[in-house]
């Protein structure tokens, strides 16, 4: 089960955003909510609240906070209600583009998004342009020296769907997003605490960007994304060369 991953490359991440933390936690109690509400407040049985708790703590947010999100939604609270949408589109050089929203208002958050596609070189497809692209995965990161042989032992009752090897030689296990909760306890119950982990929407294959100022319309279209109030997550395909990651750092 070898194989090239790039989730290390594409996953964008910014540390300068990283310290709005007030926002950042926002929108973790919002996917919190939401998934309690929809799925229940047992963890055992909602696939997609383990998944945020994870994420909720991988963000040091505090349990007590993350207990009351949970609260919140399984309580379905009136006036409380947000829709889930997404929106698809292609940013510059055509790298599709999927952003997962939460709103309660649906003609403010198109507008806005619409608005970021525009301004930074790129355009707001229509409803399945881009989403037969990507796959609802998990993805384990695990630890600088974790062996192939140790991945699989550990994970093998759990049926992760593959493990593949990063560009930087580390391991990284994929998984259905069902069974993302018990591959990761598989791996702590054997010692080995995966590095990163997180479930989302991963492309099949990948756009390259080699060019340093298409790099740079890219990554400002995902940060004006990214900063919307109403948006959860920002997916794309694009590959960023490492030439171009170092030009940009």
């Amino acid at each position: 089960m070898a194989g090239h991953s790039k989730w290390a490359n594409i996953k964008h991440r910014k540390a300068a955003q990283d310290a709005k933390r007030g926002k950042i936690f926002s929108k973790l109690i919002r996917e919190l909510t939401v998934a309690s509400r929809q799925g229940g407040g047992e963890v055992a049985d909602n696939p997609r609240l383990r998944a945020a708790i994870d994420k909720a703590l991988s963000n040091n947010m505090t349990k007590d906070t993350i207990q009351r999100a949970i609260e919140r939604g399984a309580g379905n609270n009136d006036g409380d209600e947000m829709e889930e949408t997404v929106y698809e589109g292609y940013g510059p050089e055509g790298v599709a583009v999927m952003v997962e929203c939460m709103t309660d208002n649906r003609n403010r958050t198109v507008s806005e998004v619409r608005h970021a596609f525009n301004k930074n070189g790129g355009n707001l497809g229509t409803s399945g342009s881009v989403a037969f692209m990507f796959h609802k995965q998990g993805r384990l990161t695990l630890p600088e020296g974790t062996s192939e042989e140790a991945a699989m032992e550990a994970t093998l009752a759990a049926e992760p769907e593959d493990i593949v090897t990063q560009d930087d030689g580390t391991l990284e296990i994929v998984t259905s997003v069902e069974g993302f909760g018990a591959v990761k306890d598989a791996l702590v119950e054997a010692g080995i605490e995966p590095s990163a982990s997180d479930v989302g929407s991963y492309p099949d294959n990948y756009s390259p960007v080699d060019d340093v100022d298409t790099a740079r319309k890219v990554l400002k279209l995902f940060d004006m994304l990214e900063d919307l109030d109403d948006v959860q997550n920002v997916y794309s395909n694009a590959d960023f060369s490492d030439a171009v990651m170092a030009e940009l750092e």
